[in-house]
């Protein structure tokens, strides 16, 4: 079973979120959080696989809450949001989130995203794929928030040049299945590679390795 934890303020949200998630009969929700400093002592103590995380709450926000449930390493964090993206979203992301979904995601795409999230993959909603790896890949001046095009990221010289391929591939939000499929490995290969890449990197999630690959220029 694939244990989940809902953290959102609004608990009508919440009970909507576990009757979606009560057709997958492989998923089970194991606690709720109505704000991130809930969401962090429940992961704590519950352990699930996956955090389904809103980012606005009270109190401690979702950004800081998925930030230190990804540093504990307690659970894979999943962000739900509007279609209106914003920096909650890319703070949240960049802490390690392994991707985000939509609020308006129709419940195929929720339990398929919950699903991929648990076995490692990395999830961004399809309809803003482009616009947020451009908006996470583009540096920013310290003042005014502008941004500005600059060098690109150097990769640890360790990268061997599968991992490099792996690396592009994760920039172009390639899942271990189309990795495999791209460099005609097998998927356990490809995961071992990814890891090997994360670890590497020094990041925690498919999403912050897309980053660095756009940053690098790969994708």
């Amino acid at each position: 079973m694939i244990r989940v934890l809902l953290a959102d303020d609004h608990a009508a949200i919440r009970a909507g979120l576990r009757m979606l998630l009560a057709t997958a009969d492989d998923i089970e929700v194991v606690g709720e959080a109505g704000d991130g400093a809930v969401a962090v002592a429940n992961a704590r103590a519950l352990r699930p696989d996956v955090v389904l995380m809103d980012v606005r709450m009270p109190g401690t926000d979702g950004v800081t809450a998925t930030r230190q449930i990804v540093e504990e390493g307690l659970s894979e964090v999943l962000v739900l949001t509007t279609f209106d993206l914003d920096e909650y979203v890319f703070g949240a992301l960049r802490a390690g989130a392994a991707g985000f979904l939509l609020k308006t995601a129709e419940t195929t795409a929720l339990v398929d995203a919950v699903r991929h999230v648990a076995a490692g993959d990395g999830v961004v909603a399809p309809e803003v794929t482009r616009r947020l790896i451009a908006e996470l890949s583009a540096p920013r001046e310290r003042n005014g928030g502008a941004r500005q095009d600059g060098p690109a990221r150097a990769l640890p010289a360790d990268l061997t040049p599968r991992e490099r391929d792996v690396l592009a591939g994760l920039g172009c939000g390639l899942s271990n299945a189309q990795l495999a499929t791209e460099l005609m490995i097998s998927e356990a290969t490809a995961k071992t590679h990814v890891s090997r890449v994360l670890a590497k990197l020094g990041v925690t999630s498919r999403v912050q390795a897309a980053i660095a690959a756009r940053d690098a220029g790969l994708a």
